[in-house]
């Protein structure tokens, strides 16, 4: 069985989405119906900016699930997933490739995800590390005893797992955690405590929104971040999307999932190979490709 992942943030690059947009007429279409429902030139950012510039959040998100969806669609009838699965925002992406969304109302709550997002990091300061080398329970024990807001936000493989919270209950538990055993407890370079109690500002200024947006059953079953599980009831669908950003990423788990489930090749849909080193490292035995254009779309 196919299962098509979608990248998250973090897989952006200069120049992302250019090949598309010269050689589809259909991605050219999406391209500039995007600056129009953003209100910006994302394109002029995602073809010609700096490393920086595409850095920024209200950015970033945007134009990473433009780049994956848009992808999508120039594949055709070729893009047959028997199930799909996103990280973190590429959850939104798998949605409108798996027909749950519309390209419109994806793109419009991706955008004010990254908006409340942004909001939410500006309130307090917080951060997230990577911790890896150690056994998932471990660390959740220690974050779990450690003084402040620290949680476990990103379970990306067997022994690399990312945790989320406030700068000092951060740094407290990376010392912690190396004195536990860890290779490793590095602060990331990101502005804020994604997929954290901290995000909670965010959470219900995007739950208003999803709750106004139309969801449709998807074409194949979604493994969500939430409950890495296979859903397809759309009431589910928003419940879930709306915990996301206050809940842990299962990402190793949902590749169980869909592995036990049937799932025997992996296609990445967007920018980068993050997923599928992921994937490998949770199961060898997984296949995994890259999504490539075909330009007579």
């Amino acid at each position: 069985m196919n299962a098509y992942i979608f990248p998250g943030q973090g897989a952006q690059f200069s120049g992302m989405g250019l090949d598309l947009y010269e050689n589809s007429p259909l991605a050219q279409e999406l391209f500039e119906k995007a600056n129009n429902i953003l209100g910006f030139h994302i394109t002029d950012i995602m073809f010609e900016g700096s490393a920086e510039d595409l850095k920024e959040t209200k950015v970033t998100q945007p134009a990473i699930f433009l780049h994956s969806v848009i992808l999508a669609k120039t594949l055709g009838d070729t893009f047959k997933p028997d199930m799909v699965a996103g990280h973190s925002l590429g959850e939104f992406s798998a949605l409108v490739a798996a027909g749950a969304l519309t390209f419109e109302d994806g793109l419009r709550l991706v955008s004010q995800r990254a908006q409340a997002m942004q909001k939410a990091c500006e309130l307090q300061p917080s951060t997230m590390a990577a911790v890896l080398g150690l056994e998932d329970d471990i660390v959740e024990k220690i974050c779990a005893t450690t003084e402040g807001v620290v949680v476990a936000a990103n379970y990306n493989c067997p022994g690399q797992l990312v945790i989320s919270g406030e700068v000092d209950a951060i740094n407290r538990a990376c010392e912690a955690l190396k004195d536990a055993g860890a290779r490793r407890a590095l602060v990331l370079p990101v502005g804020g405590a994604f997929h954290s109690p901290l995000m909670e500002p965010a959470r219900e200024e995007l739950a208003a929104a999803i709750e106004n947006t139309t969801f449709s059953k998807p074409n194949c079953p979604i493994y969500q971040n939430v409950t890495a599980s296979a859903i397809t009831d759309e009431n589910e669908i928003k419940a879930n999307l709306i915990s996301q950003l206050t809940a842990p990423v299962r990402w190793t788990q949902s590749v169980q999932q869909m592995i036990a489930d049937g799932a025997s090749h992996f296609t990445e849909v967007g920018p980068g190979k993050v997923l599928q080193g992921l994937v490998k490292k949770i199961n060898r035995e997984a296949e995994t490709t890259s999504a490539t254009f075909e330009t007579n779309v």
